[in-house]
């Protein structure tokens, strides 16, 4: 790992774990909640977390972009380009259910090359960087090595248009719990990817994700050994909105169920 990389991934640690006192102080009192959608919320201690995300970054590196969740894209000079989740699993917070994490990566030239996802009530820093390997609290971690689809457990969510598109991720459900040994969904794309890094799931898919979502959490299981693609086997782009990851082994399998289900929908 260069210099510049090293700098990149401690400073990205230091303030997703700064952002991470903010959720951890604010968890389990009355939220302020706002609708972006029917179903799509945002709460005060999203925005909290992003303006401190934000000024970090505008201070030590004031040529870079940003791209966060809550605010309007900020463009910068040169290459480096930060891209920003405050809050990744806004609903679970607001409930007071306990899976939810910061997430902030750091592009290159248009590739992820540092990635860190910060569960502040677990006290789990998941960190990535391109060519330096995954970790989890400075320990290396692998993907695992299920072989059968059958024998895996699987990790997905649903879009918040649910209610009002045809195109939902519930016919991808029914295919794989009956491919699958079992599926969770907790409601964070992010910890779900870190889940996938270190072998507490063995798969992951999921429809209509924004950049935010995954950027952090798509490099950590890069660098874990693992696999990330399109739904339909496509190299993956973190702009693009479904994905499918895997340990690799399970993944053509994987694979073989998501076309399956869209031959039936044609």
């Amino acid at each position: 790992m260069n210099d510049e990389l090293r700098e990149l991934l401690a400073d990205a640690v230091e303030v997703a774990r700064r952002a991470g006192g903010v959720l951890r102080k604010h968890y389990g009192k009355r939220q302020n909640i706002h609708f972006k959608g029917e179903i799509d919320l945002v709460t005060d201690v999203d925005r909290e977390s992003e303006a401190l995300i934000v000024d970090f970054v505008q201070s030590r590196y004031r040529g870079h972009s940003i791209l966060a969740e809550e605010s309007k894209p900020l463009e910068g000079e040169g290459e480096y380009r930060w891209i920003i989740d405050p809050l990744d699993g806004t609903t679970n917070y607001a409930h007071g259910y306990p899976f939810f994490c910061v997430s902030v990566a750091v592009e290159k030239g248009g590739e992820v090359v540092v990635g860190v996802v910060y569960d502040p009530l677990r006290e789990e820093c998941f960190t990535g960087v391109k060519g330096g390997g995954a970790f989890l609290n400075g320990e290396p971690v692998r993907v695992s090595r299920i072989e059968k689809l059958r024998r895996a457990l699987l990790a997905t969510g649903f879009p918040y248009d649910i209610r009002e598109s045809q195109e939902t991720n519930i016919d991808y459900f029914e295919a794989y719990a009956r491919s699958a040994q079992a599926i969770r969904r907790d409601g964070s794309a992010a910890l779900d990817l870190c889940y996938l890094a270190c072998g507490r799931f063995d798969g992951f898919w999921e429809l209509k994700l924004k950049p935010w979502d995954t950027a952090a959490g798509y490099l950590i299981v890069l660098e874990a050994g693992g696999m990330v693609t399109g739904l339909s086997g496509e190299p993956y782009s973190i702009y693009d909105g479904d994905v499918l990851g895997s340990n690799g082994l399970i993944h053509a399998q994987m694979l073989e169920v998501a076309e399956s289900v869209r031959r039936r929908r044609s």
